[in-house]
């Protein structure tokens, strides 16, 4: 019997051995693995659809999460909806910025894991009370990144939430289908220097008058880099995203033009330049509002429009694992030729099926022609 016992302990020990351990997270913080992770807060609903490639039910975990989901991609909201209508009962912790955060409620939920983001909608390492008080209060703190350097710590970040949420081989599996389909852009791609298809890439387009906002070192500017293209922001604008004038883009005529969308199909009236795409939006409704966002004034003098050489792209790929298929469609647009054989909808297709508990349901990019 005390053998039976001692053999007990011993693999009861091992175990919590195996799902402990420590990792060491995107923002350079070693991290000892909690040995049991039944409560969850996310920096970012958003981050949802992330947890969902490890877990069957990715909500049956999460306590508390930011309200930017909702509010800045409804239609991906409603479907997570649909599929598990308690998203709504979670506890919203802040709206849309780290300084909405509430500390008190997120410290009230009995969190064991907090995942936040490198920079974001959420508390990020910059926010050292927030984190300070959270480990104070016997809650693990990681950090991931989708947005910051999205293609070079999305296969890190995947393997970090394995780690943590004990969903290694979950992770394993996805980080080998994304980098096998990355390489079918990268190992493509033309090799020693050459030039470059020029790229502007309009960000979040008809959300201001203002123009024209892009990103450039980071993002989904960092999209234009690996599909094989140069970004004209990226030598004038230092961080993430930032602003060309229209005068600039007139007289530095880029060769292709990329515009962003955050449209949703319920609100063109209200906001008729911006362009739709996303869940549930029907080809012809997001030709049709890349066209108007084509017809501004400004735009719609760049040669790139004139020529048909425009294409509009889901904005929240920026911020989501499942971009590599939003390096493969920009691939094909830079490189018709080489990437004639890559079908990025296929990609999108093998995406969902495997790796979503939702439908795919929707257009995630469109062409002007």
């Amino acid at each position: 019997m005390r053998r039976l016992l001692l053999l007990f302990v011993t693999m009861l020990a091992a175990a919590h051995a195996a799902a402990g351990g420590t990792v060491t997270d995107l923002a350079g913080r070693e991290v000892s693995i909690p040995p049991r992770v039944e409560r969850i807060l996310l920096g970012e609903g958003r981050m949802v659809p992330a947890l969902a490639i490890l877990e069957k039910d990715p909500l049956r975990r999460v306590v508390g999460m930011m309200g930017e989901f909702e509010r800045l991609d409804p239609a991906g909201y409603a479907q997570y909806r649909a599929a598990f209508p308690a998203i709504d009962g979670i506890a919203r912790l802040g709206r849309s910025t780290g300084e909405s955060f509430s500390v008190e409620q997120a410290i009230a939920l009995a969190p064991d894991l907090a995942i936040f983001g490198l920079e974001g909608h959420g508390p990020t390492p910059k926010d050292r009370d927030t984190i300070a008080r959270l480990e104070k209060a016997g809650v693990t703190v990681v950090f991931i990144d989708f947005r910051q350097e999205p293609l070079l710590n999305t296969t890190r970040s995947m393997a970090v939430l394995g780690a943590v949420l004990d969903r290694r081989a979950e992770a394993r599996e996805y980080i080998a289908f994304y980098e096998a389909e990355m390489a079918r852009v990268t190992e493509r791609l033309p090799k020693g220097g050459g030039a470059l298809p020029t790229v502007f890439i309009e960000n979040r387009v008809g959300l201001s008058d203002e123009c024209c906002p892009t990103m450039a070192n980071g993002m989904m500017g960092r999209f234009i880099d690996f599909a094989g293209g140069r970004n004209i922001a990226r030598d004038l604008i230092p961080g993430s995203f930032g602003t060309l004038s229209l005068e600039y883009l007139l007289t530095n005529q880029p060769q292709v033009y990329i515009g962003t969308a955050i449209g949703a199909a319920s609100a063109t009236s209200k906001t008729p330049t911006r362009i739709v795409l996303g869940a549930g939006v029907d080809p012809a409704v997001a030709r049709a509002s890349l066209a108007r966002a084509l017809d501004r004034r400004g735009i719609a003098e760049l040669e790139a429009v004139k020529q048909g050489r425009a294409h509009a792209i889901w904005h929240h790929f920026y911020n989501s694992p499942l971009n590599v298929v939003a390096v493969q469609a920009i691939a094909k647009w830079l490189h018709p030729e080489r990437f004639a054989d890559l079908d990025p909808a296929a990609t999108l297709r093998t995406l969902y099926a495997r790796f979503q508990p939702v439908p795919l349901a929707g257009v995630y990019w469109i062409d002007a022609r």
